[in-house]
């Protein structure tokens, strides 16, 4: 199955001179939906991933099934003031801008191998500073899941030394 067939190409969004990549109608289609889910799973049970933890809003879509099918638990990665609990925060810089991103302070056991899901690769910085949380709670990154990279941006440079699966690439 040819996953590309399933991503939407659209010109000029959010601005113009951008090509956005909508991945719904992979989502929509139960076929593909789990053939990008089954090929994320099974790079998880090569790593031998105790744990998901995937950001907002897009990760979850991402890292909820495979966390599921593989019976082990998925931890959010949220921005700033939407956790209830105890957090860690990392600030992390945008395109254009910065962002917070936060996790419960108890979500994770020091040692556990954990996989970072996220729908897209660009620039890698949403990615860092989830893997910065992760780290800084002991956790160990085993690996990084994508549905699409955009080669691009450079995303890897910015996690270079981490493993990195990508289902699809522009």
């Amino acid at each position: 199955m040819n996953l590309k067939d399933y991503i939407a190409k659209v010109d000029n969004y959010p601005e113009e001179g951008i090509i956005f990549r909508d991945i719904t109608p992979l989502m929509a289609n139960g076929e593909a939906f789990k053939e990008a889910t089954q090929q994320i799973v099974n790079y998880a049970k090569e790593l031998g991933a105790d744990v998901v933890v995937g950001p907002e809003a897009r990760g979850f879509i991402v890292g909820c099934p495979v966390a599921y099918a593989l019976e082990i638990g998925f931890v959010p990665v949220r921005k700033k003031g939407k956790l209830p609990r105890e957090i860690i925060e990392v600030d992390y810089s945008l395109e254009y801008g910065s962002n917070t991103l936060t996790m419960h302070k108890d979500a994770l056991i020091p040692g556990q191998k954990v996989l970072i899901t996220d729908d897209l690769l660009a620039t890698g910085g949403t990615i860092k500073a989830t893997i910065d949380l992760v780290e800084a709670l002991g956790g160990v990154v085993v690996g990084c899941a994508f549905l699409i990279e955009l080669e691009d941006l450079n995303g890897r440079d910015k996690i270079a030394g981490y493993d990195i699966k990508t289902l699809m690439t522009y």
